[in-house]
């Protein structure tokens, strides 16, 4: 079992050799488990950042059109009035 878990992936070595299994056959069973888990988030990622990347081409939604509010006007805070 030790030597089975020292040849796993990290990935799956963390999540497996906590619970110190013993059992040669449950640990390859939980092993099997673990790599499948982790191809499904791997590929559910996967999927939510291509969806992402088909969205960036629309624009960004809160971007200001024309003048920043504090350039220009009368209402600086600038030219100093007199006290």
């Amino acid at each position: 079992c030790v030597k089975f878990e020292n040849g796993l992936r990290p990935d799956i070595k963390q999540l497996i050799g906590f619970s110190e299994i013993r059992n040669f056959s449950m640990l390859v069973n939980k092993s099997c488990i673990c790599d499948k888990d982790s191809k499904a988030k791997a590929n559910y990622y996967n999927a939510v950042n291509e969806k992402k990347g088909k969205d960036f081409g629309r624009g960004k939604p809160y971007s200001r059109g024309g003048k920043k509010p504090d350039e220009g006007g009368s209402s600086g805070g600038r030219g100093g009035g007199a006290r």
